[in-house]
């Protein structure tokens, strides 16, 4: 009988958020397949810290930039393609936002205030950390 293999693979993303007339906006991106509101996140790149390779992850898949708070807001798990993935997230407040990225086409982005954030994402444990994220953010 094969060994199932419970090797948990290591991720890092960002909560991008932005303070707009005075209330906490996050970005949600869509997955490639447009399928689903996601945050940006992959694997942690070789030689890079968590934070780092979270920031970018953001380019990357969101097309925004800022300085990644080093403090981990959270981690959630989530399955895909037989494979358990494990997510530290992490703050990322937005100066800038690019009208051009390397996924802009395969990819949508949504601003959004995090109560309607909480109802698009469908992970759970992601939608906790989203709503406990609104403490972390200073106005």
């Amino acid at each position: 009988m094969a060994q199932k293999n419970t090797k948990i693979l290591q991720q890092s993303g960002v909560i991008p958020y932005r303070i707009k007339d005075g209330k906490i906006e996050v970005l949600l991106i869509t997955t490639r397949k447009r399928q689903n509101w996601v945050i940006p996140k992959g694997g942690v790149c070789k030689g890079m810290s968590p934070h780092d390779s979270a920031a970018k992850e953001a380019w990357e898949e969101a097309g925004v930039i800022g300085q990644v708070n080093t403090e981990k807001l959270g981690a959630y798990k989530y399955q895909k393609g037989g494979n358990t993935y494990r997510v530290n997230l992490f703050l990322l407040p937005v100066e800038k936002v690019l009208e051009d990225w390397p996924e802009a086409a395969q990819r949508e982005r949504l601003w959004l205030e995090i109560n309607q954030a909480v109802i698009l994402v469908k992970e759970t444990s992601l939608k906790r950390i989203l709503n406990n994220s609104k403490s972390q953010v200073k106005i």
